[in-house]
């Protein structure tokens, strides 16, 4: 019986190899990213004489979303294939990112609504320069630009709320804590 057990709890623990291809379509989706950001920074250069300061500002902001994205995919992509498949042995490498290995889940997911609020900040942030193209309905709070206030205040909220309960578990660990 105890044999049958061992191999039971071996392939569950080798399952989590299962999650190394999601991680690696993570790096594809970055690549395709680049290709995006490549394609429109040629795009927006050639134009930037012609083209009025609030357009560059869109395409500028543009520029990081994307930049932002792909930064949000791979803090998930190491994160999580350090966190849920094996850790990754680049210790001493002199490019090593700081934080790489001392992120849990926890952490992985403020950090990822952080992201996406910031994501979300630089959508807002569009519309707003371009809020003089708007008609009156248009900045109705029934509107497209309505509906992106609602969705980032909402993210917002759920980002403090996820901070929120993760200061609860972890002042629920320590009894000293509670003693603040």
């Amino acid at each position: 019986m105890k044999k049958i057990e061992h191999g039971l709890e071996a392939i569950i623990f080798n399952s989590r190899w299962l999650l190394a291809p999601f991680y690696i379509g993570l790096v594809a989706a970055i690549g395709m990213l680049l290709v995006k950001f490549t394609g429109e920074l040629i795009h927006v250069v050639p134009r930037v004489f012609v083209m009025s300061e609030s357009e560059i500002v869109l395409a500028i902001l543009t520029l990081v979303d994307m930049s932002l994205v792909a930064n949000l995919l791979l803090i998930i992509i190491f994160s999580g294939y350090e966190n849920f498949v094996s850790k990754i042995d680049v210790v001493g490498h002199p490019d090593r990112p700081e934080w790489m290995g001392k992120v849990d889940f926890s952490g992985l997911k403020l950090k990822l609504i952080a992201s996406i609020v910031a994501i979300s900040a630089i959508e807002l942030l569009k519309s707003f320069v371009n809020v003089v193209n708007f008609t009156p309905e248009q900045l109705t709070l029934n509107s497209p630009l309505g509906w992106k206030v609602g969705i980032h205040v909402a993210l917002i909220i759920t980002g403090v709320l996820f901070a929120v309960m993760d200061r609860i578990a972890e002042s629920g660990k320590h009894p000293a804590s509670r003693k603040r």
